[in-house]
């Protein structure tokens, strides 16, 4: 099994090779490259506040060396607990720079994820926002976090946004954050006045160990994704190659996407690094904000999940926005249902793509031409360098044209294994093949359909059923926004399928209708028998569907009926 047959390559759009070239460099070079060829070039914009590479590229400096004078050296983990800001972007790259490996932390943790976080990486340093640090005060005594960096978002807002800010934040009802400052716990802004503006000229190879991306745990405690500067810098640049018509610098690429995910840290971050393209920092996905914001700061790029794109297309006032700027999208998190991409490219005339991939490729490892042909339904074809296997446990190799079975990945944006977890690791590799646990399969010209993970199967009366074919079928409906399939317990079936609705604004429709509906397109025994009409559903901040919380609800509902009866 060193390799398969690779389909997809006849499919690659005419400038995108088979095979590319990568210049053997640690991530934050590409920064410094970047900053030499557009100095004076916007990087960033947030919320009003416009910085250029090479006033991003000095401060990253500055707080770098004083990261290096704190005894920060190379191999050593700091933490980042942020939303998306300008601290963000500098914290990560400083750690880079020397020689440090980021940890980036989910500022929604609660204390138990993040005393975990911190123990399992052993970070040293935690670069945090003011907001989080009630539940930072109560677990760093026990974790081996040594110093603590703060900032606050206001930090890096314009005149007067920055002096509004705690009003603002008052009128919301936020908590007000006392923040005592001492020799371990340090104002991230005079960090960056105390700062030298000199290379920190930490010898740092592309095969060193860059980030610990920890994964959702959603089967045990969560793990560290250890990602090199080499798994970091090929996806980017794969990124890169796969949007050929684009202008690299000249490019503004939406920020909604949180950094402290694979998927935005990828998409947007690193992508304008290293191409020179200006990223618009959103700190917390809002629709109405969003659609100002595209057409404000003529987005052209807008990495994102599919549960912002419904969001956008549902938004009441969206036809009151010019939306034009937008040139390409590329959809991932979750499968992009046909009616969104094409409602939203009939709205902004650009184009948007699913793809796929997952926290241990980096993340991205196919995704469909945005130009070229495309399947709707498919997540794709390979990327450069890239190979993708359908495993049959019966053949015990590569399934034939069609046959469902386990996606293999073969590449060099996949993850070295997982922090100081070598069983696990070994679970999931065979020799150079990463088993990703999603089940798809392959067409004769190389395009991948994702199935479902094998986690989410549902087994009803003896019948395998995936949660996303009846999700699509619902999806379809023109009165539902959203839909997520279950399967909950059931004494005769074993599992029966339970279908989770959000309705579009001002639309009604019964249990009755859904089901009718899904006749036509579904199996009998694939049809929901269960619906729960919601005003919204429990979501990450990358927009991702929770359905580990709704089936949690189910199990919580279940105990507490039984409860009762006994």
């Amino acid at each position: 099994m060193e390799s398969v047959q690779k389909r997809w390559v006849a499919h690659y759009p005419e400038s995108v090779k088979e095979s590319m070239e990568y210049e053997a460099l640690p991530m934050h070079a590409f920064f410094k490259r970047t900053t030499e060829k557009y100095p004076n070039q916007e990087a960033v914009h947030f919320l009003g506040k416009k910085m250029t590479f090479g006033t991003l590229y000095e401060q990253t400096l500055r707080f770098a060396n004083r990261l290096k004078a704190l005894g920060v050296k190379k191999g050593d983990r700091v933490a980042i607990m942020s939303a998306n800001c300008p601290q963000a972007v500098i914290g990560y790259y400083a750690t880079l720079m020397v020689g440090g490996v980021v940890v980036q932390t989910n500022p929604l943790y609660v204390e138990r994820e993040l005393e975990h976080q911190l123990n399992d990486s052993g970070a040293k340093v935690l670069i945090c926002l003011d907001l989080v640090m009630p539940r930072v005060r109560n677990v760093r005594s026990k974790t081996p976090v040594e110093t603590v960096i703060v900032t606050s978002i206001k930090d890096y807002l314009p005149f007067p946004k920055n002096l509004l800010f705690p009003l603002v934040q008052e009128k919301k009802g936020m908590p007000k954050v006392k923040v005592t400052y001492d020799e371990r716990t340090l104002r991230f802004t005079q960090m960056i006045k105390e700062g030298q503006v000199e290379e920190a000229n930490v010898v740092v190879e592309i095969d060193d160990l860059a980030l610990l991306q920890y994964t959702g745990g959603t089967t045990g405690p969560a793990k560290g994704v250890m990602l090199t500067h080499r798994n970091l810098v090929v996806n980017t640049q794969q990124s890169k190659a796969w949007l050929y018509k684009t202008n690299p610098s000249e490019e503004r690429i939406l920020g909604a996407l949180p950094f402290f995910h694979v998927y935005g840290m990828t998409a947007v971050m690193n992508q304008s690094i290293l191409t020179g393209a200006a990223m618009v920092l959103v700190p917390k996905f809002n629709p109405e904000e969003v659609l100002k914001t595209i057409e404000k700061q003529r987005i052209t790029l807008f990495p994102g999940a599919p549960t912002m794109y419904v969001a956008l297309i549902n938004h009441p006032d969206i036809g009151k926005y010019d939306l034009s700027s937008i040139k390409a999208c590329l959809s991932g998190s979750a499968p992009l249902p046909l009616e969104v991409q094409e409602t939203f490219e009939e709205i902004t005339k650009g184009r948007i793509v699913e793809g796929y991939g997952l926290t241990e490729t980096s993340p991205i490892a196919c995704a469909n031409p945005v130009w070229d042909k495309r399947k709707p339904g498919s997540v794709g074809i390979p990327w450069p360098d890239t190979e993708v296997m359908i495993y049959s446990v019966e053949k015990d190799g590569e399934a034939d044209i069609g046959e469902v079975g386990e996606i293999w990945i073969k590449g060099p944006q996949v993850m070295s294994g997982y922090w100081n977890r070598p069983e696990a690791t070994a679970q999931v590799f065979h020799g150079e093949w990463f088993r990703s646990g999603d089940m798809g399969r392959m067409d004769e010209e190389g395009y991948v359909y994702i199935v479902d993970r094998q986690k989410e199967l549902i087994i009803a009366g003896g019948f395998n059923i995936y949660p996303r074919e009846v999700e699509e079928v619902l999806y379809s409906h023109p009165a539902v926004m959203e839909a997520a399939v279950i399967g909950v317990p059931d004494e005769y079936r074993g599992e029966t399928v339970k279908a989770f609705i959000v309705l579009k604004p001002e639309m009604e429709v019964t249990e009755k209708d859904l089901e009718t509906y899904c006749r036509k397109s579904l199996a009998a025994f694939k049809i929901p028998r269960l619906y729960e009409f919601r005003e919204e559903l429990p979501k990450t901040l990358v927009g991702k569907i929770l359905k580990r919380a709704l089936i949690e609800e189910e199990m919580n509902q279940k105990e507490g009926t039984e409860k009762k009866e006994a």
